[in-house]
């Protein structure tokens, strides 16, 4: 179902282990390859149609239950998506698994096989978890996992799969959702620790958060994902943090508030939504998005599902504003279309200019009304922060480039 079509570019994540300051970077460093890659065309299935897909399940999964049996959903739908090599067992045997913050489950096995060591113990109990596109189910393991140097797990609990739908040249997934995302996944236990979870709680971390910089995909610039804490070498501006929302079903994942203005208007009035890694586009309810197409004046392709407009509709762009808590977050007219270099790689012409914000499926008032998807947080840098209950953003030397 999900074959590579090409890899975008390699990058390096710095795995720190940060004292309790979120924005000092320790010197002590661990180095995970991590790559991001474009996610091959399904010929049924356009780039907006995938995102739709994935936000529908978290919206109806999330209002109906808060069991990640039903609400995690997969983020191999994803365009641009990114793996990371990950060592399970001792002696390690490394595994290429997909990084989402939209769920909390850690698992493989879907394709290369689980290797038992000394440290493996069979729970005895079995684990199943169902994706917008896929599912997978198996047995319950816990082992050690090395995510880099200093950054290793004993006694982690991970899935291994006896079946799985919907995944292709990986394994499985690194879940650093919230830690409810488990719930109801794994027989006779409530939920899982996530590999969060456990760096803190064994104090390899002294500080529950996971810092995230993604650069856009035709820069210079390596991406970095920041185990406790944030990389303050990574940003031109302090971190500001809001509260999670608690307005449901976005409280189920990295939920929060926020409103949105094209220009001087106000497009969506605040509102609930998520943060979320495994979805390539902007995601905004229907009448908003109905809103900013007229003031765009695009039009919808047909073949990528985008919105695409001509140069000079791309000249009179204007600023989209996320309003987040007490600070503002600009996205510039470069940073609201997709990148060219990438046309070709979602089935659109090499010539035409697509937009990536895209319409949700639903009318705003769901209690999930926008998804800040990669498009978002290639721009801002961003950080998780589970022991305060917050996310933060802050700007990057990419947040006003003009590399698209």
């Amino acid at each position: 179902m999900f074959p590579f079509k090409s890899l975008l570019s390699i990058l390096f994540i710095a795995l720190s282990v940060v004292d309790a300051s979120p924005l000092r970077r320790d010197a002590s460093m661990a180095t995970l390859r991590f790559a991001a890659r474009v996610n091959s065309r399904d010929s049924t299935l356009n780039i907006a149609a995938a995102d739709k897909a994935r936000a529908q399940a978290m919206v109806h999964a999330g209002s109906t239950s808060k069991r990640a049996g039903s609400s995690s959903v997969s983020i191999t739908n994803s365009v641009v998506y990114y793996t990371a090599q990950v060592g399970v067992g001792s002696p390690a045997t490394e595994y290429t698994l997909l990084v989402d913050t939209g769920s909390s489950n850690t698992w493989i096995g879907a394709s290369a096989p689980y290797k038992p060591t000394d440290t493996s113990v069979d729970t005895g109990d079995t684990f199943s978890v169902s994706y917008g596109s896929g599912s997978v189910s198996g047995e319950e393991y816990l082992d050690t996992v090395t995510l880099g140097s200093g950054l290793v797990i004993t006694g982690q609990s991970i899935g291994v799969a006896t079946s799985s739908q919907g995944f292709s040249g990986v394994d499985g997934i690194l879940g650093v959702g919230p830690t409810d995302l488990t719930q109801g996944t794994v027989s006779n236990v409530q939920s899982v620790p996530t590999v969060t979870d456990n760096l803190y709680s064994k104090g390899i971390i002294s500080t529950e958060t996971l810092g995230i910089y993604f650069a856009p995909p035709s820069s210079s610039s390596t991406g970095e994902l920041t185990f406790g804490g944030s990389d303050s070498s990574k940003t031109t501006s302090s971190v500001n943090y809001v509260p999670l929302t608690t307005t449901s079903p976005a409280s189920n994942y990295w939920g929060i508030d926020q409103s949105i203005a094209y220009g001087s208007s106000t497009i969506l009035s605040e509102t609930a939504g998520i943060v979320d890694t495994g979805t390539t586009l902007i995601l905004i309810a229907t009448d908003a998005f109905n809103q900013y197409q007229s003031a765009t004046g695009a039009t919808v392709d047909e073949t990528t599902g985008l919105l695409m407009i001509t140069s000079d509709q791309y000249a009179n762009l204007q600023t989209l504003t996320f309003t987040i808590g007490d600070n503002s977050y600009g996205l510039t007219p470069n940073a609201q279309i997709w990148p060219r270099s990438l046309n070709t790689d979602i089935g659109g012409s090499s010539s035409s200019i697509y937009l990536v914000i895209a319409d949700i499926g639903s009318n705003s008032g769901s209690g999930l009304d926008f998804i800040n998807g990669y498009s978002f947080l290639q721009r801002f840098y961003s950080v998780f922060d589970t022991t305060n209950h917050q996310v933060g953003f802050a700007t990057t030397s990419d947040t006003d480039a003009v590399t698209n």
